[in-house]
């Protein structure tokens, strides 16, 4: 496969189908990376040369993710599976093994192999791995998984035998004894000598001696539970604190029958009981014991509490943890676990160990190993580099993350972000400029590429991504794109006096740099915080250190598309290419249900059904706009002629033009289209009805206030259709400023009246109350009175009063106010007011949360009788009451309120009417 045919091949597809979809992007700044671009070849040489100069870069050995069947470090890139793991750092320990008890003659290979040349050297070992060296001095057993399969294999750099899976022995010749050392573990890199194979059932029951164990002497014995996909396959056992061995052991302890089905004998496993060696506050000297007997774990098949048990024992261990025995007795484990893996390594009794924190899978399908190489590596993580880093991110002024779970995660990786491998030994890329045998990777040479974009249509210009010299905008020979050069378009140097650049060129790249920059957005893919994202964060700070106000101000990352709430699969029939969508959908209707699909760091999910709706709606509005602008029986007049309802629209239109316009800013297109789109038809639909029920034509300025705020907030989402509506609404004539909607501002909005909508929201609740009320009434009544009242029983009063005093303004109420709610509760004479009364708080809390602190006045801002009558004929024809007459009173203890009977009047109250049927 030729990878540079692929590169000529697929960008200009990917160009022409981007542009069937719409998007407004300036495809002068296009490019292709790698070196088969001369003119960003030459920008990555100078971002290099600049980040080595800075001492940003560095050579040496170090411990990356390994592909040996490629035969070079696996950068995130590279893989097919396992995006963003790293390496773990594991410390083999060292149990030696003891002469066979009993001559069963399943330890016959072990004998042979312990008197054999390899095996009387040094010796032979059980080598489990483990994170927890601190805690080897509470060692009772060794475990090894019974139908699990073990190699003997000759380590040559300690001319030792160690035991393990084929796996592990796998990735431990691929590394050095220690970083310092020019020696790895095996003499010939990825070749490892397996003297001997045993099945875990070969292995039971044999002796070992434990380094730091209060015993002399411990056994293998069976656990069901090893994965020998993690790991060596072997387990050293510590009951006291791991709740997975004190349940293994506990079991063969208390089950003798299923210990002799393992050939495990009572003194293999009876005497060694558990060794206290860390007190915990709260969880005795035996944490792993008092986490199983709390949540009642009785085998090794109660995985979710062990899990639990696990999670709990080892963080309150390291964290909490006083270690009881040994020279570092009374210390907390935290300060002395480095310390006691350091002395047992010096001591021969253990060894580092690393291996992919999971499962990785090059694109060449190979299983990575950790693999220590000669590398050159970005030095992220340095102390001084990672602290500025940090603090931007944590800037809310400086950056903004829009999301506070992908904040999270920048906080994380900017932490945990090391040095980082920027080189390999082959494959697309630029050349190393001072080291050519290395090739720079693909996720070290994107990191700052957004500056390129800024001066990429000078160099190279529309239609030119591979960066072909003859047709550069600019008249630029890649080959005179130097470093210093590069150092006056983006670093304030002097201009360089002796450059074949054209200074006005040079000058004009200067420009466009300051003009765009700093990045205000950048949007992306959530799995890419922890590498490109974080990365480009960092290598900003290095390039600018001295210009912080240009490092990036913010990303806006996406989750992964899902289809009809399904993973896409060929296999079922959701897989979806953007080109076949848009001919099945159109490129509105497809935009229109992305938008819809989700706004958060979560999984979005595009519905089919929601692209074939969009279709339906557009059409829709398009024929409604056109057909009711057009038409000359809409009513005239200024705004001091409004009705109820005119209002009422004008004030939703300018609520839907702000909250939208928050919603957009904010990359909440989701939230954008609800407010934008659909509340504002509703809002529409809602205006229709009254004007046609009350026989008021609708007002003109009212509806084309609302049609053209509507075709411009959809604009962002549904262009096309946008572009068509403003051309069919005659904005397009020579006279029309302006012509096309793209460059519209966002429409004018006066501050929403929130009185106005809330007393909007009455009249919709009033509605939908009548009509259940309406269905209960007794069938022939001749008579309905709509009920209302300004006037709340006192115990409302009370509630609402007090709910004043706990309002904080701006603060909104305080965390505690439902916990100070039911305090207040208990004063209360009797239940069914402590009911009541916390119902009508909770109701008003989220009505305090829509419209604002006027929803706890115990007076309502608005006539409900002067609303109720202003709406009167809508509301008949809505019940089917036009033929009747429905008054409207107000229960103010006149003579006409005296009437109404009292299981009536007590369900009227502020803001709730009631239709009286009789």
């Amino acid at each position: 496969v030729d990878p540079l045919h692929w590169l000529g091949y697929f960008p200009p597809i990917g160009v022409t189908h981007m542009k069937h979809f719409g998007p407004g992007v300036d495809w002068r700044r296009s490019f292709i990376t790698t070196a088969v671009n001369p003119y960003y070849d030459a920008f990555i040489r100078w971002q290099f040369n600049t980040l080595k100069a800075k001492g940003k870069i560095q050579f040496g050995s170090r411990n990356n993710i390994f592909s040996i069947v490629d035969g070079q470090v696996c950068a995130d890139h590279d893989r097919s599976e396992g995006e963003g793991i790293g390496p773990q750092e594991y410390v083999l320990i060292k149990l030696k093994v003891l002469e066979p008890e009993g001559g069963e003659a399943r330890h016959d290979k072990m004998r042979k192999l312990l008197e054999g040349e390899e095996g009387r050297k040094k010796g032979v070992y059980f080598v489990p791995a483990t994170l927890r060296p601190e805690t080897m001095y509470g060692q009772t057993n060794c475990f090894v998984l019974p139908s699990g399969e073990y190699g003997a294999f000759w380590v040559d750099a300690t001319e030792e035998v160690w035991i393990m899976s084929k796996r592990a022995a796998r990735g431990l010749a691929c590394q050095k004894i220690d970083l310092k050392s020019k020696t790895y573990f095996t003499k010939t890199f990825g070749e490892i000598r397996c003297l001997e194979t045993f099945s875990g059932e070969e292995l039971l029951g044999l002796p070992l001696n434990a380094p730091l164990a209060k015993y002399e002497k411990v056994y293998t014995l069976p656990l069901l539970t090893i994965s020998m996909g993690k790991g060596t396959g072997v387990v050293t056992s510590v009951p006291s604190d791991a709740p997975d061995d004190y349940v293994a052991l506990k079991t063969l302890q208390d089950k003798p029958d299923y210990a002799a089905k393992y050939g495990i004998t009572p003194e293999m496993v009876n005497p060694f009981q558990v060794v206290p060696i860390i007190s915990i506050p709260g969880y005795g000297d035996a944490s792993a014991v008092f986490m199983c007997e709390k949540l009642k774990i009785k085998s090794s098949k109660d995985t979710a509490k062990l899990q639990k048990a696990k999670d709990e024992t080892y963080l309150k261990g390291f964290t909490a943890g006083i270690l009881q025995v040994g020279p570092y007795k009374g210390r907390k484990v935290s300060d002395v676990k480095a310390i006691i893996k350091e002395e047992m390594i010096a001591n021969n009794q253990a060894h580092l160990y690393f291996e992919p924190e999971s499962k990785v899978v090059s694109r060449t399908n190979d299983e990575c190993v950790v693999a220590t190489t000669d590398q050159w590596y970005l030095v992220y993580g340095e102390p001084s580099w990672r602290d500025a880093v940090k603090a931007h991110v944590l800037d809310g002024q400086s950056f903004n993350a829009y999301d506070p779970s992908a904040l999270g995660r920048y906080e994380y990786t900017v932490g945990w972000l090391k040095e980082w491998a920027c080189t390999r030994q082959f494959g697309l890329g630029t050349t190393l400029p001072w080291d050519t045998q290395w090739v720079i990777e693909s996720l070290s040479d994107s990191t700052i590429y957004m500056a390129y974009y800024t001066i990429a249509h000078v160099l190279q210009g529309e239609g030119n991504l591979e960066g072909e010299t003859k047709l550069s905008p600019g008249g630029i020979d890649p080959k005179d794109l130097t470093d210093e050069v590069f150092d006056y378009i983006f670093r304030k140097t002097p201009m360089p006096k002796e450059s074949k650049i054209d200074g006005e060129v040079l000058e004009r790249c200067r420009k466009e740099f300051r003009y765009w920059y700093p990045m205000d957005l950048r949007v992306s893919a959530k799995d890419l915080i922890t590498n490109h994202l974080t990365m480009a964060l960092y290598n900003h700070a290095a390039i600018w250190d001295d210009e912080p106000e240009l490092w990036p101000r913010g990303y806006y990352t996406n989750g992964h598309v899902l289809v009809d709430s399904e993973k896409m699969s060929k296999s079922k029939g959701n897989f979806l290419m953007m080109e076949d969508t848009i001919n099945d959908f159109s490129a509105d209707a497809t935009r229109f249900a992305c938008a819809d699909a989700g706004d958060s760091i979560d999984d979005a999910n595009f519905s089919r059904a929601t692209a074939d709706a969009a279709i339906l709606s557009l059409c829709n509005e398009e024929n409604w706009i056109i057909e009711t602008l057009g038409t000359d029986t809409l009513r005239s007049g200024t705004t001091d002629e409004y009705n109820f309802m005119d209002k009422v629209l004008t004030n939703e239109t300018n609520r839907s033009i702000n909250a939208t316009a928050a919603c957009f800013t904010a990359m909440q297109f989701r939230e954008g289209i609800l407010v934008g789109w659909f509340e504002m038809l509703h809002a529409r639909n809602e205006y229709r009805s009254y004007c046609q029920d009350s026989g008021t034509p609708m007002h003109s300025t009212v509806v084309k206030k609302w049609a053209e705020a509507l075709v411009i907030m959809i604009c962002p989402i549904c262009p096309h259709w946008s572009e068509n509506m403003w051309k069919r609404m005659g904005k397009t004539d020579a006279t029309a400023t302006p012509q096309y909607v793209v460059k519209a501002p966002w429409p004018i909005a006066d501050e929403e009246d929130k009185i106005l909508t809330r007393q909007a929201k009455f009249v919709r609740d009033s509605l939908k109350t009548f009509r259940a009320q309406l269905g209960k009434a007794k069938k022939g009544f001749s008579n309905a009175t709509i009920l209302v009242t300004d006037s709340y029983p006192q115990w409302k009063v009370d509630t609402l009063l007090w709910m004043q005093e706990q309002h904080g303004g701006d603060d909104g109420f305080p965390s505690d106010f439902m916990k100070k709610l039911k305090e207040r509760c208990k004063s209360l004479p009797d239940k069914k007011l402590i009911k009541f009364t916390m119902q009508f708080a909770s109701f008003t809390k989220k009505e305090v949360d829509d419209v604002g602190p006027m929803a706890m006045e115990t007076n309502l801002p608005f006539d409900q009788h002067e609303t109720v009558e202003m709406t009167a004929a809508y509301f008949k024809a809505q019940l089917g009451l036009s033929g009747m007459g429905v008054d409207v009173l107000k229960l103010d203890g006149g003579e006409a309120s005296k009437a109404v009977p009292d299981r009536i009047t007590e369900n009227v109250v502020p803001g709730k009417a009631f239709l009286w049927c009789r």
